[in-house]
């Protein structure tokens, strides 16, 4: 039982970060897109933003490996459990996929609050990384380890550009109601969704991987060795 109940959770816990890396990165594609065109000489902010894209992809496949070498495929979740998309969702009242990305970049002041929703998100993540990485099914499994550890390495860089970007415009930081919200899909997902999930049955596989079809140019990425 006990062995179940640790395979359960790591299948769960993978699912969702292997869906919240492919929203990341293709979500990020869109808004390097928008920086390009309002500010092409920023060279610094686009190379910050790059590097976090390449980040996100490169664990989006560290979790594809991970379920490669299981032999299966990750469990069926979507949008409700992903972070960012529940974020976006309170703070601009539409999903990501319905959100005006070349209106939000042109709008310092739609900018700075999804400048302000990515750094508490990316903040919110190194902080979960760091309380894995001491769970005591997580050590179980040796390659999962690894993957976190990589994670824990990359994420205090992933806040910095759009931290950076408010600060050199003289922009707010993150207010106490908006670090509850962030704090509210947090224990949204980890109290109701997980559990929910856990205990259905029904929950299945996907058939595909999340990056199936996307353009080669956007593919490549170098994967640390798990194994």
């Amino acid at each position: 039982m006990l062995g179940w109940f640790r395979r359960r959770y790591l299948d769960l816990l993978g699912s969702i970060y292997i869906y919240n890396e492919h929203r990341g990165y293709t979500s990020i594609d869109r808004v390097l897109e928008a920086v390009r065109a309002r500010s092409p000489d920023d060279h610094a902010l686009i190379a910050a933003i790059e590097k976090h894209r390449a980040d996100e992809r490169k664990h989006y496949l560290m979790f594809k490996r991970w379920y490669q070498m299981q032999g299966r495929m990750p469990l069926k979740v979507d949008r409700t459990c992903g972070h960012i998309d529940r974020f976006v969702e309170i703070m601009f009242r539409r999903t990501i996929d319905d959100l005006d990305t070349d209106a939000v970049i042109a709008s310092d002041r739609l900018f700075e609050r999804l400048c302000r929703v990515i750094m508490l998100t990316e903040q919110r993540g190194y902080r979960q990384v760091d309380v894995l990485l001491h769970h005591p099914m997580v050590r179980t499994d040796k390659v999962l380890m690894k993957i976190f550890q990589v994670i824990e390495r990359d994420e205090p860089s992933h806040w910095a550009p759009y931290e950076g970007w408010l600060k050199a415009h003289g922009k707010r930081a993150p207010k106490w109601w908006e670090k509850a919200v962030d704090g509210f899909i947090h224990s949204e997902l980890l109290f109701l969704k997980l559990p929910a999930l856990f205990l259905n049955p029904w929950i299945g596989r996907r058939t595909d991987w999340a990056d199936a079809g996307e353009p080669a140019d956007r593919l490549a990425s170098t994967v640390p060795a798990l194994a």
